[in-house]
């Protein structure tokens, strides 16, 4: 996983209150629909966090379910944020 990959699954773990199980999820891991702890409320905290952690906004038009398909539909929606804005990856 990469370094952002990283920081978004600690992102997840913190939102979710995971207690480190999200260290354990891969890019294929399916997210919303699997995890009971990912319901609507946590997504906002997801997303709240993650641009807390990464420095961006995002849009009620930029996600949707598919974002939170799997922890790597997620990781790539922050990497193309953070590229959309020149931050480095």
């Amino acid at each position: 996983m990469t370094k952002i990959g990283q920081q978004v699954l600690a992102v997840i773990d913190e939102a979710l209150s995971l207690n480190g199980r999200a260290q354990a999820f891969r890019r294929d891991t399916p997210l919303l629909g699997s995890l009971p702890e990912l319901d609507s409320m946590a997504v906002v905290g997801v997303l709240n966090l993650l641009e807390e952690r990464f420095d961006f906004i995002v849009g009620d038009d930029e996600i949707d379910g598919s974002t939170f398909a799997t922890v790597g539909t997620l990781v790539s929606f922050v990497e193309n944020k953070l590229a959309s804005a020149g931050h480095p990856s």
